[in-house]
């Protein structure tokens, strides 16, 4: 008997000593944390895509509420209308910031760009540009395998069969950036939307020089300098061959797309231009002059 009684005795004493010694180390270890970063995370999409450049949603916000402001830091997925309810939490004013989608620089179609050769292998795009230069003759553009597709959580990109190369949806597209960075070729690229969506960029990647560039793909850029030369905000740059649209200086005024004799600057969501003088139909008083 005597023996149960110490051994309960000793149990308890050291049950105490335990319960005294991580009570007195939760006391001296403990870690606050700002309610505040379980609010801002409560509001956020919970996507984790990356696209604000920090590790998921939590992250975002707990860098939201150290920084004690919002300069610098924006939320793809949620927008706008997130960001202000972050602002509403955190007693700051919302972070104006542009609206972005995915482009793709590449035109190489398959009547543009014709095969040259049949890869059978695993179809992952970072394993096929780790082998070789990929089906075509452009060692620079798709390779078609659909990693960019694989990577967006939004179901914003798909491989169009017709063409081979990816298209984006803007509508369903949150600029995450996540098939920009899973590209192996850096063809994808984050611009921003425009007004009424309407954007101007160079469709090509290639540095080859001309003649190079134009053999690989009928649309390439070949470096000839026309479009920089007709831009009067100096707004494209050429650069190893291959011509870019800084969309900062960009005014989408469109001669550098009228310039380039590839089609390989692309204008998107903007009005079918009006007819030069020139070719516009004749009036019935001019064909009565002709007549006469």
């Amino acid at each position: 008997m005597n023996v149960i009684l110490i051994a309960v005795i000793s149990l308890g004493v050291i049950a105490l000593v335990s319960a005294a010694i991580l009570y007195v180390a939760s006391k001296k270890f403990a870690v606050y944390e700002d309610p505040r970063i379980g609010q801002v995370a409560e509001v956020l999409p919970q996507a984790n895509c990356g696209g604000c450049g920090f590790p998921g949603c939590n992250g975002f916000a707990e860098a939201c509420v150290k920084a004690g402001s919002l300069e610098g830091k924006f939320c793809p997925v949620g927008g706008e209308k997130v960001m202000a309810k972050v602002a509403g939490i955190l007693g700051v004013e919302a972070a104006q910031a542009e609206a972005l989608v995915a482009v793709v620089r590449c035109n190489g179609t398959c009547s543009n760009r014709p095969r040259i050769n049949q890869y059978d292998g695993t179809r992952n795009c970072s394993v096929i540009a780790s082998l070789y230069g990929g089906e075509t003759g452009c060692s620079f553009g798709c390779l078609g395998a659909g990693d960019c597709v694989a990577a967006c959580k939004f179901d914003a990109i798909h491989i169009d069969p017709q063409t081979g190369l990816p298209e984006v949806d803007e509508e369903k597209c949150t600029a995450c950036g996540a098939c920009a960075k899973a590209c192996p070729k850096n063809i994808i690229e984050l611009r921003p939307k425009g007004k009424q969506s309407r954007r101007v960029y160079v469709r090509c990647v290639n540095k080859e020089k001309g003649a190079v560039a134009r053999k690989a793909c009928l649309t390439a850029c070949i470096g000839c300098g026309k479009c920089v030369k007709v831009c009067p905000f100096e707004a494209i740059a050429l650069e190893n061959n291959l011509a870019y649209i800084d969309y900062h200086k960009c005014k989408s005024c469109r001669k550098c797309e009228e310039a380039c004799p590839q089609n390989a600057i692309i204008a998107l969501n903007f009005p079918p231009r009006k007819p030069k003088v020139e070719d516009a139909a004749p009036t019935s008083q001019e064909v009565v002059r002709e007549n006469n």
